[in-house]
């Protein structure tokens, strides 16, 4: 089976993230969660990675973190979500755009 190699995803993890967020607020167990069901299994996104993206995309002002004392559904379990704020919607677009001129480039070559 192949992999995909860490190095080739890594740039595009926030756009990933993003993506999901786009939606609905949400934590961190979910949006792995999320990844690995949107793609089969073949991306498995790494615990670290996770909440080292949370981190870069909150300074960066693309994400705000808040704490609800329960989730979306209504159960009582205190939680610390994730949003996607204007500056992040705006930086998905162009991540989005960068991805179709990177894949174009990139499909020249393989055969």
């Amino acid at each position: 089976m192949v992999e995909i190699s860490s190095d080739v995803i890594r740039g595009y993890n926030d756009t990933i993230i993003l993506s999901i967020l786009m939606n609905e607020p949400s934590y961190g167990y979910e949006i792995s969660k999320q990844i690995k069901q949107i793609t089969d299994g073949k991306y498995v996104i790494k615990e670290t990675t996770l909440y080292s993206a949370f981190t870069r995309m909150e300074k960066n002002g693309y994400i705000e973190s808040f704490v609800a004392s329960q989730d979306l559904e209504g159960n009582s379990k205190k939680r610390t979500y994730y949003r996607i704020t204007e500056a992040g919607r705006e930086f998905y677009k162009a991540k989005c755009a960068e991805w179709e001129l990177t894949k174009d480039v990139v499909e020249k070559f393989i055969r």
